[in-house]
């Protein structure tokens, strides 16, 4: 009798065991599909948000509202078309053998186009985007654009590229070209790295020519590869910035402008 009262307690022990064994997988499975469709969900997110800034691309293109102009061999943007896009457009920027090929947008922050397309909507693939403390009326010594690092290589997704020896060896990459209504400027590149987070290559305004001196001697030293291009007080320069390795990095580019074109672009 007492053997059988030990057997039923050892049976009720067991069968309890089974019990929280099966509840816990039950559990982890309803974790896991959670998982799963959580995912799923933000990457059809993702998938959309890239789709419809294609879209918007495609159709300014199509409306040659950008085109290229194989007579002048550049770019021609029709800025009064793509202010009735978005009034926020300052420019248009062009980065070889990358896809960096967009209009460039400008808030009163740089939150905004982080979460927003060119044509305002909510989208989390943001836009291109200068700094909000930038002018273009030629008096800032460092223009800023940045672009969300995208896996599928849009907005600043193939900046990484600029870090890559057959990038930054290749003479077709050593200039870029930044459109606004003023006409069309040329940048030379003179400097390429990653940094870690920080604030002070992202600097608009210095306080005298020695300030600026150090500035650009340090942006300098940290490339990755010599240019042989010298950056001096008297110039001004592009800087184009996009986040790296789970927003802990920067990839950076700095070109110093060297020439204006003198035709306009076309409205």
């Amino acid at each position: 009798m007492e053997n059988q009262g030990k057997h039923i307690k050892r049976k009720e022990g067991a069968s309890k065991k089974k019990g929280l064994t099966n509840t816990i997988l039950t559990l982890l499975i309803f974790f896991f599909i959670i998982l799963i469709v959580a995912s799923g969900l933000q990457i059809y997110k993702w998938y959309n948000n890239n789709q419809k800034n294609k879209e918007i691309l495609n159709e300014i293109k199509s409306e040659n509202i950008i085109m290229y102009d194989e007579a002048e061999d550049e770019v021609a943007v029709d800025f009064d078309a793509l202010k009735k896009i978005n009034s926020d457009v300052v420019g248009y920027v062009e980065v070889n053998n990358t896809n960096i090929s967009y209009p460039v947008v400008k808030a009163t922050d740089n939150n905004y186009y982080l979460t927003h397309n060119l044509k305002k909507e909510y989208n989390g693939s943001g836009w291109v985007f200068m700094d909000y403390r930038n002018d273009l009326d030629g008096k800032d010594k460092n223009i800023i654009i940045y672009g969300h690092n995208m896996r599928d290589g849009s907005m600043f997704g193939s900046l990484k590229e600029i870090l890559s020896a057959n990038w930054y060896k290749n003479e077709e990459n050593k200039y870029i070209t930044f459109i606004t209504e003023g006409g069309t400027s040329v940048y030379e590149v003179f400097s390429v790295y990653q940094v870690e987070k920080e604030d002070y290559y992202i600097t608009t305004g210095f306080s005298n020519n020695e300030e600026y001196e150090g500035f650009l001697k340090t942006i300098k030293d940290r490339s990755i590869y010599n240019f042989g291009t010298e950056p001096s007080v008297d110039d001004t320069i592009l800087t184009l910035s996009t986040c790296a390795n789970d927003n802990t990095y920067r990839v950076v580019l700095h070109a110093k402008k060297v020439n204006i074109d003198v035709k306009k672009s076309s409205s």
